[in-house]
């Protein structure tokens, strides 16, 4: 089974920007589309941007214009590259497998440990 594992979380002043990575262990292709999600405290986890393999992308409304999700296929690691960083976009950062279904797209694989990103006002 393939293995996704987050990394490049850290804090930042508001403004700045990170560049968070989600490596694989074996092909990104094993996998439908690879998805970033993010969980705030004492929120629900969300899905902020998805990439499928046919290279279609998603982004959440609260992110759009302000993130890219990209993937390098040599490396099997998606990225997602975040920019004009708010206070409201502190929260942990994970990479998850994702399907579409009805045109909505799902988790499709166990979740790791995530990556924190803070950004300071």
């Amino acid at each position: 089974q393939v293995q996704l594992v987050e990394s490049g979380g850290g804090l930042v002043q508001a403004g700045g920007s990170l560049r968070l990575s989600c490596a694989a262990s074996g092909t990104i292709f094993s996998f439908n589309g690879i998805g970033w999600y993010r969980q705030a405290p004492g929120k629900q986890r969300e899905l902020v941007a998805a990439m499928r393999s046919i290279g279609s992308v998603y982004y959440a409304d609260s992110v759009k214009g302000r993130f890219t999700i990209s993937r390098d296929i040599a490396k099997n690691t998606v990225y997602l590259q975040m920019s004009s960083l708010k206070p409201e976009d502190t929260a942990v950062y994970y990479c998850n497998a994702v399907t579409v279904r009805g045109g909505n797209y799902e988790s499709a694989g166990s979740w790791g440990q995530g990556t924190q990103v803070t950004v300071s006002s």
